[in-house]
């Protein structure tokens, strides 16, 4: 694989594993000495970005209620699950940085955020134990798994108010494995309209993130690319009292230790 011939998509990027990340080592080292750094950057004002993943190859895999003081504020401490608890989003959903999220004002009237951590799939698996499971990962990005809390209750089940388009924001980046040293200890946060909503730290996790990716794992195959969605923390809208859910124009920004923020805006 030369310069030349780099794959065309992060997907197929992420699923060559080790050797991409060599050669993108190699093409940095090249650009850092040549003599021309600057003709091979672009000011990031002038560049769109996109989604990570813009269409992950399946569903995203979702954990819920991975945070005690979540699990309370949307019932009470006999909500905080004794086993993992895991729905899907569909794949249509993933937007990008700074892409509206549609406002589905025919269909809800309760349009929630959910600020998590994402971890991207690098490599097959199945069975795989916990003190291996960072092994399989490939880096780390940010979801905010926009919801319908109203068609979530009405259909007793979360895939159609966990799947409306536009309902996945997904980025800045995503960040290699090779970064982050621990992934169980990072600061997350979410603002509306500028007001700070979830102040929490991936610590609090119930299921840490090696059990999740072993439990999943346990009989079902991931494989690069899979996006898993950890959970979020308190301070949805649903959790205040009265609620506070999203109306039109309202920006969201989730922040996450070592990876960036991502905004979005919902449309007017």
């Amino acid at each position: 694989m030369g310069i030349r011939s780099f794959p065309p998509s992060l997907l197929k990027c992420i699923d060559l594993g080790d050797l991409f990340i060599e050669k993108v080592k190699e093409v940095l080292d090249w650009v850092t000495n040549c003599g021309q750094t600057s003709s091979f950057f672009v000011p990031i004002e002038q560049v769109t970005l996109l989604a990570p993943i813009p269409r992950p190859s399946k569903n995203i895999f979702c954990v819920g209620k991975n945070y005690a003081e979540h699990a309370i504020e949307m019932g009470s401490e006999a909500d905080i699950p004794e086993h993992i608890m895991v729905f899907t989003k569909a794949p249509t959903t993933v937007i990008g940085p700074n892409e509206m999220v549609l406002n589905h004002k025919n269909i809800t009237a309760q349009l929630d955020y959910e600020g998590e951590l994402a971890v991207i799939i690098g490599k097959k698996g199945r069975a795989i134990k916990k003190d291996k499971a960072l092994d399989y990962i490939f880096g780390y990005t940010i979801i905010n798994d926009v919801t319908a809390r109203d068609l979530q209750s009405r259909h007793k089940q979360f895939f159609i108010g966990k799947s409306l388009d536009t309902t996945c924001p997904m980025g800045p980046c995503i960040v290699h494995k090779s970064s982050i040293d621990n992934p169980n200890s990072l600061n997350i946060e979410t603002k509306v309209n500028g007001e700070l909503r979830q102040n929490s730290n991936t610590k609090n996790f119930i299921f840490p993130i090696e059990e999740v990716i072993s439990i999943l794992s346990d009989g079902m195959t991931l494989e690069p690319g899979d996006v898993i969605a950890t959970g979020t923390p308190a301070g949805v809208g649903k959790g205040f009292k009265p609620p506070k859910f999203l109306s039109p124009g309202d920006q969201m920004a989730v922040t996450i230790e070592k990876i960036g923020t991502l905004k979005n805006t919902i449309q007017e």
